[in-house]
């Protein structure tokens, strides 16, 4: 195994599962067994929840400052650790050595963005109308935080939750995807090397039932946070009833991808295609629906094509491809389910759809275009997270607008236009916590969150540091 045996992280200890069950990672490009890893149950998330709250008492009194101590000496260790949690990504989902560069970047800018977010979000004061008394504002830590995170990202949507959490004051559990566990478990080895403070910050990996709803129901966590599915969002808010809690959530997405008559079309075909096959489509602000003037879908298409054949599939250093395979089984079932039942609707089959004759082992597919998207089919309805461009065409504007809105979910969508007054029309009346015109930027420092089914809260800037704390009002008479 290329890792070995991996344990829980929890109060400041590296610990088997009390039932010292332990299941094996398993290399989705290759097929190989790459770790184990320690299974929690439902006695280590009990375990886990009293030990943050342990941990929140002490890191709560800490001063920003001693915080921000800790958190850069955590990003330090990360990065003497880069190889090592880059090797964790690769080889628990397949991505390219590269692409989990990414991955790493946003958990450090996390633990140094968040620091001096905190410093700027000061006391603020009310003025008294009728001058008989002093208002002020003040903000102190929620409470232990849980946090729920999806494999497409691991660390990523580590680095997401991490960096506000413990700015903030709170302590953390975390638990990774049962699909990409491996990463997580890294980093709680490197943490519990350098001596992080106990209980601060937790991770372990086991069953929804056993781990994830023994969390969620607990009166212990005053923040649950998630990236993953609507119907996962539903159910955390169903079965946190038992108290009341901050709930962040960062959920799917069904992004139109709109390109006007006037668009620069060679633009938006390079960043169309970057978005769709990066991560083997794997990302929630990936485009799903490819809405295309009339006058400019045949040219669109062609070019789309054409930079699509380009993708290189495959997996390893050695290889350097531009996207690896997808994270299971499951997955890839499911979207050859979702292209033979569109074009069984209708849909024309431009390019792939099937396995890459050089990757027969592994969960590969091969970059997909589909022509002939209409509002019945399975590609416009449902988040595909995968490879499979899907492309309609459009008429006027307003039409445009009703295709994009014409979804549950609201987390991005992309706009290519050179007329002011269209983009502005557009901007206006897409329902989508983003709009992304003529490119695409996400940072830390940028906000990223969604309207509808597609979640509440915010990941990066400073508004997620809304949801780790709590506001206090301290009125004093003159």
């Amino acid at each position: 195994m290329e890792f070995g045996y991996k344990r829980l992280y929890i109060g400041g200890k590296l610990v088997d599962s009390f039932s010292e069950e332990r299941r094996t990672v398993i290399c989705p490009a290759t097929q190989e067994v790459v770790a184990e890893i320690a299974w929690a149950g439902k006695p280590d998330a009990e375990l886990a929840l009293v030990e943050a709250q342990k941990g929140f008492k002490y890191w709560s009194k800490l001063s920003l400052a001693e915080r921000t101590q800790w958190m850069l000496a955590l990003r330090s260790e990360i990065l003497k650790k880069e190889d090592l949690l880059r090797r964790a990504i690769m080889f628990e989902m397949g991505k390219p050595y590269a692409a989990a560069g990414e991955d790493i970047e946003a958990l450090v800018n996390g633990l140094e963005f968040y620091p001096n977010a905190m410093r700027n979000l000061h006391d603020e004061i009310i003025p008294d109308l009728e001058n008989t008394h002093r208002h002020k504002m003040v903000h102190q830590p929620a409470g232990v935080a849980v946090a729920y995170l999806a494999w497409n990202f691991p660390l990523l949507n580590v680095g997401y939750k991490l960096g506000p959490a413990l700015a903030a004051g709170c302590s953390i559990i975390i638990k990774p995807s049962d699909f990409t566990p491996l990463s997580s478990y890294v980093l709680g080895e490197i943490i519990h090397d350098m001596n992080f403070p106990a209980g601060v910050i937790n991770f372990l990996c086991g069953s929804v039932e056993e781990v994830a709803i023994t969390m969620t129901k607990s009166k212990i966590p005053k923040v649950l946070t998630m990236i993953g599915s609507s119907a996962s969002g539903r159910r955390i808010i169903a079965d946190s009833a038992t108290s009341i809690k901050h709930i962040s959530l960062e959920l799917g997405g069904n992004a139109p991808f709109i390109v006007c008559e006037d668009a620069d079309i060679d633009q938006a075909v390079a960043i169309g295609t970057a978005l769709k096959y990066g991560n083997c489509g794997q990302i929630c602000v990936s485009p799903n629906r490819f809405i295309v003037h009339e006058t400019v879908y045949e040219e669109f298409v062609e070019k789309f094509t054409e930079k699509a054949k380009t993708v290189k599939v495959g997996f390893g250093l050695d290889k350097n491809p531009d996207m690896g395979p997808l994270v299971n089984l499951h997955d890839r079932d499911r979207i050859f389910k979702m292209i033979q039942d569109d074009v069984k609707a209708g849909a024309t089959l431009v390019l792939g759809g099937g396995i890459p004759a050089d990757q027969p082992i592994g969960h590969f597919i091969e970059p997909t275009i589909l022509t002939g998207l209409t509002d019945q089919m399975r590609c416009y309805r449902e988040e595909i997270f995968g490879p499979v461009a899907a492309m309609m065409r459009f008429s006027t504007i307003d039409e445009a607008i009703e295709i994009g809105n014409d979804t549950e979910y609201g987390l991005v969508s992309y706009v290519f236009s050179s007329n002011e007054k269209t983009v502005r029309k557009l901007s206006e009346a897409l329902d989508f916590g983003e709009v992304q015109v003529n490119g695409v930027k996400y940072a830390i420092y940028l906000p990223h969150g969604g309207m509808k089914e597609s979640g509440i809260g915010h990941d990066c800037s400073y508004l997620a540091l809304n949801d780790y704390l709590v506001k206090k009002r301290i009125t004093t008479a003159l």
